[in-house]
């Protein structure tokens, strides 16, 4: 038994979800997918870190959260929200499958996917602003990232590629097993963090992921890393949401 692969699959999902300086090793790929809420959680903790150290300089919950969101954006390279962008202007914009995927291949952004980082930025920030202004904003901050990570292992397992170029086909499928194993992970963290409360939170990540699932396979026919990313960013609106609630 390998006992370094634990490190390695973290590294390597690191590695592909965030643009810190990682030092270079050969990834695993889909196999490493299991790791994505470890990943999310250390971004997670950047994040909620910077948004603390804001709190601990007298600035305001709503600078705070502003600080976190920028953080969170910054250290993963806005690979997720390009991607929720992306899929705004593909699905809504095309008329068929062939004509979505090319949109989503276009590095340009139209009115779809303006509106989508518009709105997401906009949830995401009104959420930590009211998480920031309670205790234990920074638990609450580290489990909707790595729940939220948990959705795409999901997605990855579940659905065939759409396409046969992209990040999504280059990293690979992963097993159902593996993906299990994320979403234990994702779980567990989750309710260490937040307790019971998590419950809820579950759910509602489970449904948006399911719901993103459904619409990728009728308009797409399967998952590309757009496709991942947009469910990274709805599973933590949707993680925020329901802890303000």
């Amino acid at each position: 038994m390998d006992l370094t692969r634990p490190w390695t699959d973290l590294l390597s999902a690191l590695g592909l979800l965030s643009r810190l300086p990682l030092p270079a090793h050969e990834g695993r790929g889909a196999p490493a997918a299991w790791a994505y809420p470890l990943a999310g959680a250390v971004l997670g903790g950047l994040a909620a870190l910077a948004g603390l150290l804001a709190l601990a300089l007298s600035l305001p919950s709503q600078l705070a959260a502003l600080i976190c969101l920028g953080t969170s954006v910054v250290v993963t390279g806005a690979l997720h929200e390009d991607g929720l962008a992306d899929v705004a202007d593909g699905v809504w914009g095309g008329f068929d499958r062939a004509r979505r995927l090319e949109i989503m291949k276009d590095s340009r952004i139209g009115a779809y996917g303006v509106i989508a980082l518009v709105l997401s930025l906009l949830a995401r920030w009104s959420a930590l602003s009211l998480l920031f202004a309670a205790p234990d904003a920074a638990w609450a901050v580290i489990a909707a990232a790595a729940l939220s990570r948990a959705a795409m292992p999901a997605l990855m397992a579940a659905l065939p590629h759409a396409r046969d170029t992209g990040l999504s086909r280059a990293v690979g499928r992963c097993s159902t097993p593996v993906a299990a194993l994320a979403a234990f992970i994702g779980a567990v963290l989750a309710l260490v963090l937040l307790g019971w409360i998590a419950l809820p939170a579950l759910l509602a990540a489970a449904l948006v992921t399911l719901a993103l699932a459904r619409i990728a396979n009728a308009k797409l026919g399967g998952q590309t890393g757009d496709i991942l990313g947009a469910a990274q960013q709805l599973a933590e609106i949707a993680v925020l949401l329901v802890l303000i609630a």
